[in-house]
């Protein structure tokens, strides 16, 4: 009987191999603080012998730039080491419009799993502007010379931005941003939205609506606490320094905000206590605070708006009409704009009741001049 040959047993298809992937950059985490109504960085540069920053001129070509109206002054700061052992290097800005705006920076090297885990953790769990305000404080008793009335209390923003400079595994090399969008879109939204869990493809959709690119290999996609950057390291700067701005300018409307809801309480508290004639009186002087403060809001105002100037880049003023919008800046615009409508209404009914007040003084006045001057006449004397 001859021998039966003996094949091996077929080995079933595992199907085409899916590379894994592994992403390079870095992770930014924004702290910014109100601190004072202005600051002279002229004057702090000499006390902090530090240097001005100038926002970086674009990769792209561009018939012209952006630059701010007065740069602000950048220093170094001590390295922050959270309980979980990470270190995270950084600098701080001086701007002279009152805020103090901290980046503390972690090299990345992992998959999109370890990214999300990373940014889900960081978003909720880690209380950064707690830690970073030791930092501020000790900035700030430095500076102190080149501050302008202090605020007893700060507001604060955070913000994290993942810049993925390059992404190794897939068979074509790093992808384009259509392809980065096919493959990875669900996980890009879980790292903007701080989320491991799988998100619902509405969901995944609204996050990537608001995306952003100028080249086939660069991306940036904007939410309200986080923001995707997927681009080299020079071209990335101008993306972040656009969203450290569009934070620092929520940071002064909330400002505002809060400023003008207190004076108005204070003007209603001021006319339910009375509208007779001597009350009317004390309108006057509240009026002119009113005004001053309407004044100070329209000059601070100004000057934030106009920190960074737009120079026929018309690439980087849309990518910043879409960082501020995503962040709420035209939002918290929008409230400052209305209660300073609601000031100058109230402005001019307390010029007008106290302007009442003493033209009926002074016609009471005249008419009690007259009763005397009558009084002496009948009674035969000179008055």
């Amino acid at each position: 009987m001859p021998d039966l040959a003996l094949e091996p047993a077929a080995t079933p298809s595992l199907g085409p191999l899916v590379p894994e992937i592994t992403l390079h950059g870095s992770v930014l985490v924004l702290l910014q603080f109100d601190v004072c109504e202005a600051i002279r960085v002229d004057r702090l540069r000499e006390i902090l012998s530090a240097r001005t920053v100038e926002l970086p001129q674009p990769t792209r070509p561009t018939p012209g730039y952006i630059r701010y109206e007065r740069p602000p002054v950048v220093e170094a700061v001590e390295p922050l080491v959270l309980e979980s052992g990470e270190r995270l290097t950084g600098e701080v800005k001086f701007y002279d419009y009152g805020v103090l705006s901290i980046l503390f920076e972690l090299p990345f090297t992992g998959g999109w799993s370890k990214l999300a885990g990373l940014a889900s953790r960081w978003v909720w769990d880690v209380d950064f502007a707690a830690q970073a305000e030791r930092i501020v404080r000790d900035k700030i008793e430095r500076a102190a010379a080149a501050i302008v009335k202090p605020y007893d209390e700060w507001l604060s923003e955070d913000y994290l931005i993942f810049h993925i400079r390059e992404i190794r595994g897939d068979v074509a090399g790093s992808p384009s941003v259509v392809e980065l969008i096919q493959q990875h879109g669900a996980r890009i939204a879980q790292v903007v939205r701080g989320d491991t869990g799988n998100l619902a493809e509405s969901e995944v959709n609204e996050v990537l609506q608001s995306r952003i690119s100028y080249y086939a290999n660069d991306l940036a996609v904007i939410g309200w606490n986080a923001a995707f950057v997927y681009d080299s390291v020079s071209g990335a700067e101008t993306a972040i320094q656009l969203l450290e701005y569009a934070n620092s300018q929520l940071l002064e409307f909330r400002h505002y905000d809060d400023l003008l809801t207190e004076e108005l309480e204070r003007v209603y508290t001021l006319l339910d206590e009375g509208t007779g004639i001597f009350a009317r009186w004390r309108l006057a002087r509240s009026a002119t605070g009113l005004h001053t403060m309407l004044l100070d809001v329209a000059e601070l105002t100004e000057h934030a708006d106009n920190a960074i100037k737009f120079l026929s880049d018309m690439f980087s003023a849309r990518l910043y009409k879409l960082a501020a919008s995503k962040v709420g800046v035209p939002d918290y615009k929008d409230l400052v704009t209305q209660k300073v409508r609601t000031a100058e209404e109230l402005y001019r009914f307390m010029v007008d009741q106290f302007n009442q007040s003493r033209a009926f003084f002074l016609e009471l006045t005249v008419v009690i001049i007259l009763v005397i001057e009558l009084i002496y006449l009948f009674r035969g004397k000179p008055f």
